[in-house]
């Protein structure tokens, strides 16, 4: 029996494994220095210990930033989703919400950036002094990294539509593991987003425990209907910031929408289907397990204008710092 290929093994099978968080190359983040506990390090130098929290367990918490003409876009939001998993892990930062915001920009500063910047914020509970889980064996404060990259989604993304795969794999209860909960520890994840690859898709749908939809492995996901956009409870999903901001701006513009549980076979007969995440913004969806959704031209109308409408909250100053 033929083995299957390894992930990267092939060019043309890394294309097809990537989804809504695709960028353009920039030859400029070769180059680019890294945030560590308040150094500002080349990237080919950034490390942490191998006996650190992160590496060990991934006990920590993670949040993504957008750089929009010198701000950071919904920056409170972001800080405030990171300080609230930060509490409920009993994690100490060390910083405050403003020491956050200004290492950020401190790393943009450093690295010339003004906009087009993807930034990724990871905090651990710092090293430790033997590799096992108990947080007590901590030696050290937490671990403050931040990578920012000069990012802009691929437009061919959008143009084509992302194709999706339903896994096996299931979106987690809160008492097992909470994915309002930007951790470090992905593996359920990464298992739906393999099997979606081994499909030939962009990535994984995921269904909650009662076999309703729930989300993407890293994405919220979105259906239309006769005009009107519907999206899961948020009972099993990520607490997604675009995801809270694509319904606000549709509620603001009079466009349907309602957060309630649907089945596949529903989204099958979508007019419509789309991702939202804090790099890709808003990203049509053209099939899902095969079937192609709605008429085939993408975006279609809904997604298109809830995109637009999202594109114009994101560059609004006030909502940035």
């Amino acid at each position: 029996m033929e083995a299957l290929p390894l992930i990267g093994e092939s060019e043309s099978h890394q294309m097809e494994s990537k989804g809504a968080q695709t960028h353009v190359d920039d030859p400029r983040n070769a180059g680019v220095l890294v945030y560590i506990n308040g150094a500002m390090v080349p990237r080919d130098k950034a490390v942490v210990s191998v006996f650190d929290s992160g590496f060990v367990l991934g006990d920590g918490i993670w949040e993504g930033f957008r750089q929009v003409n010198g701000r950071i876009a919904f920056a409170d939001a972001h800080i405030s989703r990171l300080l609230d998993g930060a509490k409920s892990i009993d994690l100490d930062i060390g910083r405050t919400r403003d020491e956050l915001v200004a290492a950020l920009h401190e790393t943009c500063r450093a690295n010339g950036m003004h906009d087009g910047v993807h930034i990724r914020l990871m905090v651990t509970r710092g090293p430790k002094h033997t590799p096992n889980q108990d947080p007590r064996n901590v030696i050290g404060p937490a671990t403050l990294v931040i990578v920012a990259e000069h990012k802009v989604p691929d437009p061919s993304v959008k143009q084509r539509g992302m194709t999706l795969f339903t896994s096996t794999f299931r979106c987690s209860t809160p008492d097992v593991f909470d994915l309002r909960l930007n951790s470090h520890s992905r593996l359920n994840l990464i298992q739906a987003l393999l099997q979606a690859i081994r499909a030939g898709a962009n990535e994984a749908l995921m269904l909650d425990p009662h076999g309703f939809v729930a989300s993407c492995n890293s994405t919220n996901f979105f259906i239309v209907k006769d005009g009107v956009v519907r999206t899961s409870t948020g009972r099993f999903n990520f607490c997604g910031i675009t995801r809270a901001n694509v319904l606000a701006v549709a509620r603001a513009n009079a466009i349907p929408v309602e957060e309630t549980d649907f089945t596949l076979a529903e989204t099958y007969a979508a007019d419509e289907a789309f991702v939202t995440g804090t790099f890709g913004g808003v990203t049509p969806v053209s099939t899902i397990d095969g079937r192609r959704i709605g008429a085939g031209a993408l975006p279609g109308p809904v997604s298109q204008r809830l995109g637009e409408l999202y594109s114009e909250l994101l560059r609004r100053p006030d909502h940035a710092r």
